[in-house]
């Protein structure tokens, strides 16, 4: 007699999950996974961005507190706004070839494009108004490489981390009722942050050249250079300058432009130069802060000379759209453990992104 049939007509008397359910169930918590992962990759991009908990230090806090300092000046850079395009080339000896194998070392010449710049936010403000100096530079070499670097007219930074710097601009923003920084929250920050004291202790009696071309420029971060073995070391960098310094004049002070004006007028009689000086860390120097200048007796290497020979107003010339990140670098150089070179890198690049889109805008404003 027939064997009754099952009402699952296609069971088997001892039924088992087929094939195609168990790969499918299988398959369920791997494709859970993978759409997981962008969310998780933007969460962790909305975290370090602050999105989550507003009060985390950004790129936009840092750089909407300088636009609070000075005010918004659209499509200027948010600090070290006013200046002047320069070029020209480094000439390399090949000392420096011993501690970096950047090929920027290599005896020879590389082309440069650079700014000097006062610092501030203020496009239009007197070349006197401020004593803090800036000179930025871009290295291309024949190989492909590029080295970018902004180095200042000081001795040391006022702070040595992101956090202290923020507060710096937000002890210095202007009181509305006033229009000066209120001196109470500039003492305030002077507490909390006591290493910025020699900073301002040497602002105090700082006494500013008369022109840039006699001013000499500091890294004041320290990076990392690495040799044709792999080995590292400690460095930081200066431009020394091979012109001789006047103080700054009561005439110079009158005049809104006199840094551009001399500029100007020493290069159309002869090239400027600077040596690019490496000074090498001993163990115990701090690479982590800026606010320590390393001992005068540290060793030195003479890397060659930087000749300028040329000046652009900046709206036109060659560095306005040169953004002058200092992780920008070669084989052969880099970044240190210094927490202010990420956030600088960081800030430079939304400063970049903001001042370029304020120009496009205004371009399509103006039909062009």
């Amino acid at each position: 007699m027939p064997k009754p049939r099952s009402s699952l007509r296609d069971a088997p008397d001892n039924p088992k999950p087929s094939a195609s359910l168990s790969t499918r169930a299988a398959i369920w918590p791997r494709l859970a996974l993978v759409a997981l992962i962008p969310v998780v990759i933007c969460a962790l991009f909305a975290w370090a961005w602050g999105i989550f908990s507003p009060e985390r230090l950004s790129p936009d806090t840092l750089v909407n507190a300088l636009e609070k300092t000075g005010g918004v000046h659209p499509g200027y850079r948010r600090n070290h706004a006013k200046g002047i395009c320069v070029a020209g080339y480094f000439e390399a000896n090949g000392n420096a070839s011993t501690i970096s194998k950047a090929s920027v070392f290599r005896q020879g010449r590389t082309p440069v494009i650079g700014r000097f710049a006062i610092a501030g936010d203020n496009p239009n403000a007197p070349d006197g108004a401020v004593p803090v100096r800036s000179l930025a530079l871009q290295f291309k070499t024949a190989d492909g490489q590029e080295w970018r670097t902004g180095m200042n007219a000081l001795p040391f930074f006022s702070v040595s981390t992101p956090q202290g710097f923020l507060a710096q601009q937000q002890a210095a923003q202007p009181d509305p009722a006033t229009g000066k920084p209120d001196p109470a929250k500039m003492q305030a920050f002077l507490a909390a942050y006591p290493q910025a004291r020699p900073f301002f202790s040497w602002v105090k009696q700082y006494v500013p050249t008369s022109s840039w071309a006699s001013d000499s420029f500091n890294s004041l971060n320290a990076f990392r250079f690495i040799d044709a073995q792999g080995t590292s070391h400690n460095v930081r960098w200066s431009m020394v300058t091979q012109t001789a310094a006047t103080p700054i004049s009561a005439a110079d002070k009158a005049n809104p432009l006199f840094l551009q004006h001399d500029l100007q007028q020493r290069l159309s009689l002869a090239p400027l130069k600077w040596n690019l000086i490496i000074t090498l860390a001993d163990k115990n120097d701090l690479t982590t802060d800026a606010t320590k200048a390393w001992p005068d007796n540290r060793q030195k290497i003479n890397a060659g000379t930087l000749v300028l020979t040329s000046s652009q107003e900046q709206d036109v010339g060659h560095c306005r759209d040169i953004n002058y990140d200092p992780l920008v670098l070669p084989n052969g150089i880099a970044g240190s453990d210094d927490p202010l070179l990420s956030a600088r890198s960081a800030a430079y690049s939304t400063s970049f992104n903001r001042r370029t889109h304020e120009e496009a805008q205004a371009h399509q404003g103006a039909g062009l």
